[in-house]
């Protein structure tokens, strides 16, 4: 098995049309790439797999039927929890297979950000991994091909799984992740969903270990000596799953846990710890506004950040971030790479903070203030001389992400999703505060700030129930940048919210996106407006 190579095509397009933008995640023989449709400049996932020989030339065609017909079988079933395949094609002894794009992240990279899973998250996730595997199981379908790279985590919940139809479409080895692979697969016998059933072990073992269980070794045909003839290593962060990891992942096919016990299990470990349920990922516990934010889609997202997992709040990328809602202010370029401020690619979710009280010593305080029409109720960033100074109670916090902003006292980081190189979102808030701010920067954006937030956010916003915009979207300026400015109003949680979002581009396809969002009856509060209005006048680029 040959370890697929990322190479960045500048000129070439896939099948004439696919241009990719930037790596999603990779595995051993599989990456998957952001990409854009250069005629109607969608956004797509797009999954590059090395094929063998084909002297006649009849494999690839029947790889590609068998992915796209699986694809249709499996979305039938499990609508919404499949990835849509909307094309799959041979080009130079490689096949691509393109899927509509998944506003999540691949759990592989959740587990890289965020180490350790919660065992109650880690249940979550495999009780609706469960779900898809029973539909597939129950029409003959095995999908042998799992791993956390195949498994995405939408931004606002819920799972999407990718690759059924792999397994035998090809008859060279074409296992993606070996570390995933069940003995029997390591044997190179005939599989069946006894496989499927050892991957969401494998699965289960690496979200609240950090690992997988068989470590990859430097070629995959020792990694997968090892999943079949090593001892398992005993989790030791598993908790009450441990029993059911441990039933998975037996080598003996016939003596696996069967998916009604698993589901049996999976089911209590939720049922008899419900306070740690709430959030796929582990951030503090806010009330529905913070639902509100987190919800994310192309433009002002991470790319549609997808980095992306429970992304949260404001996106600045044209195509999804893969993780959360939508932001203002950033297109959907899909030839724009320029360089992002220097993102700390290793930054937690929640850094030590950088605050300190006082003047603002950004030179870009002069720049041009941001201008709101008579009808916007948002309030505009005060003019006087002292529009350096921080109000009482609040402190600046400057983030590694490349942006600094005022912080009302006892407010700290609660989320960060990024998706690979192309969009990072933060979102800030407090316990017990219905409030939050999101700011999310991107660098996949187009040149019109207004068409970002009509084209790439309102449609996705359309889908949440009670959405309403509020007013046009307006065109502006803000420190000498182009910008747009939308609000609207949303259900979080059966709380009326409503939304105040600011995209503005920096140029080379940069953009940041602010996005404020407090409960719709409190919108007026003099503290709210006070918090907007700071916001918006002490919000600094500090690099790129």
């Amino acid at each position: 098995m040959t370890m697929v190579k990322a190479h960045v095509f500048t000129h070439e397009l896939v099948a004439g049309r696919y241009r990719l933008v930037d790596v999603v995640h990779q595995e051993t023989n599989r990456i998957c790439w952001y990409g854009k449709d250069v005629n109607v400049g969608r956004a797509y996932l797009l999954t590059q797999i090395a094929l063998p020989d084909d002297p006649d030339g009849e494999a690839a065609p029947r790889a590609t039927a068998r992915i796209i017909r699986m694809s249709e079988t499996m979305g039938l079933m499990c609508p919404g929890a499949v990835a849509t395949v909307v094309d799959a094609v041979e080009q130079d002894g490689v096949l691509w297979i393109v899927t509509e794009w998944i506003d999540g992240t691949p759990l592989g990279e959740l587990v890289a950000q965020q180490g350790t899973f919660n065992y109650v998250r880690a249940a979550r996730i495999g009780l609706e991994l469960l779900d898809v595997l029973e539909a597939a199981h129950g029409e003959g379908i095995t999908h042998g091909e799992l791993s956390p790279g195949q498994v995405y985590v939408r931004d606002r919940g819920g799972i999407v799984v990718t690759g059924f139809g792999l397994a035998g479409a090809t008859l060279a080895p074409r296992l993606s992740a070996p570390s995933y692979a069940s003995p029997e697969q390591a044997r190179d016998e005939r599989i069946g969903p006894a496989a499927d059933l050892w991957a969401l072990g494998a699965i289960l073992y690496t979200m609240v270990e950090g690992r997988p269980p068989f470590r990859d070794r430097d070629r995959p045909e020792a990694t997968l000596k090892g999943v079949d003839r090593l001892p398992l290593r005993t989790p030791v962060h598993a908790g009450p799953l441990t029993g059911t990891v441990q039933g998975l992942l037996r080598k003996n096919s016939r003596e696996r846990l069967t998916r009604a016990v698993v589901r049996e299990a999976l089911t209590r470990v939720l049922s008899e710890d419900p306070e740690t349920l709430a959030d796929t990922v582990a951030r503090p516990r806010l009330r529905g506004v913070y639902t509100a934010a987190c919800h994310a889609a192309p433009g002002w997202s991470r790319r549609t950040m997808a980095i992306g997992t429970a992304l949260a709040v404001v996106t600045v990328t044209a195509a999804v971030l893969a993780a959360t809602d939508q932001l203002p202010g950033t297109g959907t370029s899909a030839t724009d790479t320029a360089p992002q401020p220097s993102v700390s690619a290793t930054a937690s979710a929640t850094p030590p903070d950088s605050r300190t009280d006082g003047q603002n010593p950004s030179p870009s305080a002069s720049s041009p203030t941001p201008t709101r029409s008579p009808t916007t109720s948002a309030p505009s960033p005060s003019a006087s001389p002292s529009a350096g100074a921080l109000p009482q109670g609040f402190s600046r916090y400057t983030a590694p992400e490349g942006f600094s902003v005022a912080l009302p006292k006892g407010w700290k980081r609660v989320a960060t999703s990024r998706v690979g190189g192309l969009s990072t979102r933060v979102t800030f808030g407090a316990d017990g505060d219905p409030r939050t701010l999101a700011v999310t920067y991107s660098t996949v954006v187009g040149p019109d700030p207004v068409a970002v937030w009509r084209d790439d956010v309102q449609p996705q916003l359309e889908k949440d129930d009670g959405f309403r915009r509020i007013g046009e979207i307006k065109a502006t300026t803000y420190q000498g940048y182009k910008a747009a400015d939308m609000e609207w109003l949303s259900e979080a949680d059966g709380t009326r919210v409503r939304t105040f979002g600011r995209g503005f581009l920096l140029g080379g396809g940069r953009g940041f996106s602010l996005r404020w969002t407090t409960p719709a009856a409190d919108w007026d509060d003099s503290a709210n407006r006070q918090a907007l209005d700071t916001f918006l006048r002490t919000f600094r680029v500090t690099s790129g």
